[in-house]
């Protein structure tokens, strides 16, 4: 089965082992993900003991800056997805869970006070989430971000709906879709990260931030560009690619886009497409149209809106609303996937099973690639 194969690569965490370590340095904060031999995982306990201290912090007016990194060879590689699969059988084993989480997405989006993510490694899917809505996202030279979820049978999800949809032409789609990878230096470039350090930098900056002792922005953004440098993107980097990216991944349909990505991959100097190409072809179908979907509604609603739909699907997936896709590829090809089965996994719930949260648009991230290198359309 896909989701076992996956998580079969993880190894299992000790049970003694402190998942969140966090410090209190003056008026700083710092959390460390310290789940290393599971490239620091987002567990249930991980979410709940996150949620305690942020919370906690944002009432504390001795508070004043909170840092965040992940330990080992990675800042996040996202959800848990064999403590899905572990409850599949009880209906709502997993709501609880992914209540807290989405929550959490929208606490870290609305936070009062300055948060730094330093991110070292890999970044992806809800991990990534703790990394693009900060205040300041800093990565280096081995960071890696992803949102791989339509490949494993899942959605786009922990607000990436909102902030995919927000990046420049149909950059979010593509991401997405193919759940392509991006370096630090293209993450920067693009707006999903604000500053670019060289990894041998990273202590030095770590301690800088500390010796603040204070959550001024400006003292912040600069003790950042101390050691930050600017970016320049690699010829060969997707985010060249902008204007045939937009060609294909603007079309109304899945089937449309692969069609389209197709034809231009089978044309003279696009070999760098055939690998995005195969990566959609194995995909989930119903994955890829419920993420298309999600993504091209997040245009045009606030992250309150974002976040409800996104929990209502990611509820849905896992109580096998419409089949038991998130473990194996069912329907199995896009043409068996009809607009009755999307339908079902969009709708809505009853009041009191709904997302409890704002719905207005006063999140902090709007966008970082507006100020950004990202090259435009030709």
């Amino acid at each position: 089965m896909k989701l076992i194969d996956i998580q079969m690569a993880q190894v299992i965490a000790k049970p003694d082992e402190e998942v969140v370590l966090d410090e209190e340095i003056g008026h700083v904060r710092l959390i460390t993900l310290n789940q290393p031999r599971r490239l620091n995982v987002i567990a249930s306990d991980v979410v709940s003991l996150l949620a305690k201290l942020l919370e906690k912090w944002e009432k504390d007016d001795d508070a004043e800056l909170i840092l965040i990194k992940g330990s080992g060879r990675a800042f996040s590689a996202g959800g848990d997805l064999k403590m899905f699969y572990d409850g599949r059988s009880s209906k709502d084993s997993n709501l609880e869970v992914v209540y807290r989480m989405y929550w959490l997405c929208y606490h870290i989006h609305t936070y009062k006070k300055p948060m730094v993510a330093l991110v070292h490694g890999i970044s992806m899917g809800g991990g990534a989430s703790l990394m693009v809505p900060m205040k300041f996202s800093v990565v280096t030279e081995k960071t890696i971000f992803s949102t791989p979820e339509a490949s494993i049978g899942f959605h786009t999800d922990c607000g990436f709906s909102y902030m995919l949809s927000r990046l420049p032409g149909h950059l979010g789609e593509f991401l997405g879709l193919t759940g392509a990878r991006l370096n630090g230096i293209e993450l920067v470039a693009a707006g999903l990260a604000t500053h670019f350090a060289p990894s041998e930098k990273f202590s030095e900056l770590q301690n800088r931030l500390i010796s603040l002792n204070s959550g001024e922005e400006n003292a912040v953004k600069s003790a950042i560009e101390e050691f930050s440098i600017n970016v320049h993107i690699d010829e060969k980097s997707v985010l060249t690619k902008r204007a045939i990216i937009d060609e294909c991944f603007s079309k109304d349909s899945v089937e449309e886009i692969l069609t389209s990505f197709e034809a231009e991959a089978s044309k003279e100097g696009n070999g760098w497409m055939v690998a995005f190409l195969d990566g959609l072809k194995r995909s989930s179908p119903i994955a890829l149209k419920i993420t298309l979907q999600s993504i091209r509604e997040g245009r045009k609603q606030t992250l309150g809106e974002c976040l409800k739909k996104e929990f209502r699907i990611t509820i849905n997936i896992l109580r096998s609303v419409i089949s038991g896709d998130v473990y194996e590829w069912n329907p199995a090809t896009l043409e068996d996937v009809d607009e009755v089965m999307l339908k079902q996994v969009f709708q809505a719930f009853e009041q009191d099973l709904e997302l409890n949260i704002p719905i207005g648009d006063d999140c902090r991230w709007t966008g970082k690639y507006e100020d950004s290198p990202y090259p435009t359309s030709k």
